[in-house]
């Protein structure tokens, strides 16, 4: 009887879990919160900033205006990676991933930041062709005319000198700590480990903290620019992936202090730093052509 279930192969049938569909629905759940709190701000202020009577966002027969669907979608869905990964860390310590797995693991982490890759492309897309094709942009936009010219007329920009070069220098040196800190788990120093990726989450907790004083200090908006719109969405959602990747390095380093990585198997590590440099190398490409090539010419402001 034993010989039957012998498994005589290098793949691992993981067990029926039910974090796809909680995942899903926790989705679903944020999704609708996203458009009942964006409802919600944008009924609850007029133009002139004053507040309106009601803000109604009707499902079911239910106003659902406000943040608490959102919060309760998040909240699902933190707990469905916290979960979903938890068992995949367990698979691992009880020997599932063969060699064969950790290839397609590597894959999947691969087309993933593929996919990211195209993700960026996207923004990048937008911008370029609101910038370079300025002229007909002021021809055809309804809420901002550029004037011909990139920037468009009017727009105060940041100096690519200050803030945007120091937070390029800190990128810079957290994908050097990250290399570091990989290095040092291949040749087994867990101290040098622990401190090079500890140095690493507080150099991205830094990032995070320059780029929100920089949004709260830009003498731009979001609204009402085709510049502020580009602008915010590429260097928004970069911010958004340092993040992330802020948590996912974080998660590493609890992990090393546990003793889960060797030498021979750390994949949940590799995969983190390489989120981390493809994080980095985005900025790179965001710095460049928003920061230097598209305020080039133009005076900024501090």
């Amino acid at each position: 009887m034993a010989e039957a279930h012998k498994v005589n192969h290098d793949y691992h049938i993981i067990d029926p879990s039910p974090w796809p569909l909680i995942g899903s629905v926790g989705a679903l759940i944020m999704a609708i919160g996203a458009v009942a709190i964006m409802r919600w701000f944008n009924l609850a202020l007029q133009r002139d900033g004053s507040p309106t009577e009601s803000a109604e966002f009707m499902l079911f027969g239910l106003n659902i205006a406000g943040p608490w669907i959102f919060v309760i979608g998040i909240i699902v869905v933190l707990y469905t990676m916290f979960a979903w990964w938890a068992d995949v860390i367990k698979e691992s310590h009880a020997g599932n991933h063969t060699k064969v797995v950790q290839i397609h693991l590597r894959y999947g982490m691969l087309l993933f930041i593929a996919s990211e890759i195209m993700f960026f492309v996207a923004w990048f897309w937008a911008y370029f062709d609101a910038s370079i094709f300025a002229g007909e942009v002021a021809q055809y936009a309804r809420v901002e005319h550029t004037g011909g010219h990139w920037p468009p007329k009017g727009i105060e920009i940041l100096d690519p000198m200050h803030l945007p070069l120091f937070n390029t220098v800190i990128l810079l040196l957290s994908g050097t700590t990250v290399t570091w800190a990989h290095h040092s788990l291949i040749h087994n120093e867990r101290g040098m480990l622990k401190w090079m990726l500890a140095l690493t989450v507080a150099l991205g907790v830094l990032f995070s903290y320059v780029q929100f004083y920089e949004y709260a200090h830009a003498p731009f908006m979001f609204s009402g620019s085709v510049y502020g719109a580009t602008f915010f969405m590429a260097t928004g959602f970069h911010g958004f992936h340092v993040l992330v990747g802020t948590i996912f390095l974080l998660v590493c380093l609890l992990r090393a202090m546990s003793g889960h990585f060797k030498p021979e198997k750390h994949f949940g590590f590799e995969a983190a730093a390489w989120y981390w440099h493809f994080v980095d190398v985005v900025w790179l490409f965001l710095f460049f052509s928003i920061y230097i090539w598209g305020s080039w010419g133009v005076a900024a402001t501090h």
